[in-house]
């Protein structure tokens, strides 16, 4: 289905297209929203007559469910109501299902990326990023790492991320990060070089809460390594001998070999030149995929940023997320659905510490 097509289909329960078209974003991309981010996709006021009247019918009529959150009087709406899922096609959507506090922040957080940009043509399902991909690949390509790519395997496109689609035919790959360490997103880089190779024009888009805003140079030097910076065949060569021995665990003190004295040098600049998350994560895979991992990155991607063919986008979201507690609400009469909190307002909750 076309976005057009499940606005109209959500339309069709009652609601005005700028509403349908806040909970296609929603159903496709959280389950979860506050009244916060329909009011910014609005563009009216946060609990003004017109907000609260909307969240009001979605619950009156069964479509969500209002769970109360412990600060600010705060509260999250889930939409569950199968009918509304199986209109746009996704009747079986994990969004539907009850929500682990665990998972709340994460999800808030995805409508808040989607709100960036909410003209895009959004990719949710991997079955729909195979078919753009496939319908972008001649059947006459001549290039491996292009035709590789709408191959099905676990190791392409990790994780849930949506991805975008301008009307300009610009690419919107979207990550949410959750932790300040780097290993799953230099995964995530890495199986979408092929996408990437595809790709005229993209954007990196990655999202943080406040509370990583320290991690972003880390996340900068993150995508730098991995889709910038190429190994030449010298450096890979130097790469296969150190991780040989790595694996080996030769033991230098005892080698007499020949050349004995500029081996053991030869290793220990291997050892400070391959130091560092990216080397480390690289050695991991080396150890399962053998010499296929050491494959250097496509100059099509390597060259896109140089070229203005792509940009990085590192946005700290301005809510924050992470001070919530849930709060079991009392507001559904089937108590076995437990959702989790989430805030509605921007400040501080009274007896925490402000995030940094």
């Amino acid at each position: 289905m076309t976005t057009r097509e499940r606005v109209e289909a959500i339309a069709d329960y009652g609601f005005t297209e700028r509403q349908a078209r806040f909970l296609v974003l929603v159903i496709r991309h959280s389950g979860l929203c506050v009244k916060r981010q329909y009011a910014t996709f609005a563009g009216i006021k946060p609990g003004g007559e017109k907000c609260n009247a909307f969240f009001d019918k979605l619950v009156r009529r069964g479509y969500a469910v209002a769970s109360d959150c412990v600060h600010n009087r705060a509260r999250l709406y889930h939409v569950h109501h199968k009918p509304l899922y199986h209109a746009i096609g996704e009747p079986e959507s994990r969004y539907r299902r009850p929500v682990p506090a665990r998972r709340a922040q994460e999800r808030l957080m995805r409508l808040d990326a989607a709100l960036i940009s909410p003209e895009l043509d959004w990719l949710t399902t991997r079955a729909e990023k195979l078919a753009f991909l496939a319908a972008r690949c001649t059947p006459d390509a001549t290039d491996t790492t292009a035709a590789a790519t709408v191959q099905d395997r676990p190791d392409q496109y990790p994780g849930t991320f949506p991805i975008g689609i301008a009307p300009t035919g610009r690419v919107v790959l979207l990550y949410i990060a959750a932790v300040p360490w780097t290993d799953d997103f230099r995964s995530f880089l890495v199986g979408h070089v092929g996408l990437l190779c595809l790709t005229p024009a993209w954007t990196l888009r990655v999202v943080f809460a406040p509370a990583l805003r320290r991690a972003v140079p880390d996340y900068d030097r993150a995508v730098h390594e991995e889709l910038e910076s190429r190994l030449d065949p010298h450096t890979l060569n130097d790469l296969r001998w150190y991780f040989f021995h790595c694996r080996r665990r030769t033991d230098w003190s005892e080698y007499t070999g020949p050349g004995g004295e500029l081996v053991k040098a030869r290793f220990a600049r291997c050892a400070k030149a391959f130091a560092g998350p990216r080397f480390t994560r690289l050695y991991r895979r080396w150890l399962v995929e053998d010499d296929a991992v050491l494959t250097p990155v496509p100059t099509t991607v390597s060259e896109a940023f140089a070229t203005a063919r792509a940009a990085l986008d590192l946005r700290v979201l301005p809510h924050t997320y992470d001070h919530l507690s849930p709060l079991v609400s009392r507001r559904r009469r089937r108590p076995q659905r437990v959702i989790a909190d989430a805030e509605e307002g921007e400040g501080t909750p009274r007896g925490l510490n402000p995030s940094p």
